[in-house]
């Protein structure tokens, strides 16, 4: 090579082999190279046992998928660009034309937008049921039913329904079952074992992440020609997850039970605290007593388990929306934005009669609810936060 260009690109050293530290190297490719043209023929894309091409995975994504599968107790994992598109890919895979789709009435809302946009001129029809009733559940199910969403806590609403009685009804009838376990971030209760899932979902955005910086989704089984199937999918839609992202991931999770554990006991007490006041119809928080579904709560996580960084105050029905937004504008520490699991605490305002169906358990709300998600600023610095702007409701 007389050019030095050309020597720049084919430059022949390698690095020696036997390198490690604390987090793993950060590999970034589209193309793969193949030793020959047999090696090329010979690689298989649906295993890890060698590399074929960036989306189907680097040293660097799968390591965050084995770390992933193993944070939720289960034993595949594939990656994609957020967690709403780990519910699409879950449907896309699952669902053709003719079928039908089971969602709970407090899902996350683009679940259901989803379900009533692109499945619906797919063919796909969908039903929402009162997840707090395994007997309603039951009597929807039907022969064109091929999947059934499950979530837990309810979004915004934070109902926790009884999990294991939802899944078992399904699981009766022989249909799947993905459980999105964003909430409990594998750390609350096992998606598995405890709720009874075949597929877990969860938006790695949230507390695997924990910078508020990162969007990226997991889909994790547990059944490998389940895996495979979901696999096949993630080939044909061309999902890919960048290398840096995932770098941010992996380096994340030595800190994500400290996080989680310091988020949701800050959580808890200001919950107590805004309990003991007047402007609160309702707090609501399964580890709170009296919120909707706190014993399935202790139920699947136990007395003393894990509940997150979240908690929603009903507002009286009296103090009518936009006293609740001059609330809102009016914090300083919580900002205003969606999302959580990060270090910055969060207040959104939501209207709930919009949000549910009025025939279906959760559908009887009254006034305007915010949601908090509680960061890891000084629980008492949050509290004088949220006093000073409750008097803006005066």
């Amino acid at each position: 090579m007389s050019d030095r260009v050309t020597h720049l690109i084919h430059h022949p050293y390698q690095p020696p082999a036997g390198f490690e530290a604390p987090q793993p190297g950060v590999f970034k490719a589209s193309t793969v190279i193949f030793a020959n043209v047999a090696a090329m023929r010979a690689r298989d894309w649906k295993h890890k046992h060698g590399y074929t091409y960036g989306l189907h995975g680097t040293p660097t994504t799968f390591q965050l998928e084995e770390r992933i599968a193993t944070l939720e107790g289960g034993g595949q994992c594939l990656l994609v660009p957020s967690g709403l598109a780990a519910l699409a890919h879950v449907n896309l895979s699952l669902l053709a034309s003719g079928d039908e789709v089971l969602v709970p009435d407090n899902a996350y809302g683009p679940l259901k937008a989803l379900a009533q946009a692109e499945l619906a001129r797919w063919g796909i029809t969908h039903q929402k049921y009162d997840p707090m009733d395994p007997q309603d559940l039951a009597a929807r199910l039907g022969p064109r039913t091929r999947l059934v969403w499950l979530e837990a806590p309810g979004s915004v609403t934070m109902e926790f329904p009884p999990l294991a009685r939802l899944a078992a009804a399904c699981r009766e009838r022989g249909i799947t079952t993905a459980l999105d376990n964003t909430w409990g971030a594998g750390l609350a209760f096992n998606g598995f074992e405890g709720g009874g899932a075949d597929i877990v979902v969860q938006a790695l955005t949230k507390y695997p992440s924990g910078g508020g910086d990162v969007l990226m989704g997991s889909v994790v089984t547990r059944d490998e020609a389940l895996h495979l199937r979901l696999r096949e999918t993630h080939m044909h839609m061309g999902w890919g997850v960048g290398a840096n992202d995932a770098e941010a991931v992996l380096r994340s999770l030595p800190t994500l039970e400290l996080r989680y554990r310091a988020q949701d006991a800050s959580a808890r007490e200001l919950a107590r605290w805004f309990s003991a006041r007047g402007e609160a119809a309702q707090v609501l928080h399964p580890a709170l007593e009296g919120s909707p579904g706190h014993e399935h709560w202790r139920e699947l996580c136990g007395p003393q388990g894990l509940a997150a960084g979240l908690f929603s105050v009903l507002f009286r029905p009296d103090l009518e929306p936009r006293r609740v937004d001059a609330f809102c504008d009016a914090l300083r520490l919580f900002r205003l934005g969606y999302s959580w699991g990060g270090p910055v605490s969060l207040a959104v305002p939501y209207e709930l009669s919009s949000m549910r169906s009025a025939d279906l358990g959760t559908g009887r709300w009254r006034g305007v609810l915010v949601r908090f998600s509680v960061g890891l600023e000084s629980r008492a610095d949050l509290q004088d936060d949220l006093a000073q702007a409750l008097r803006a409701l005066a």
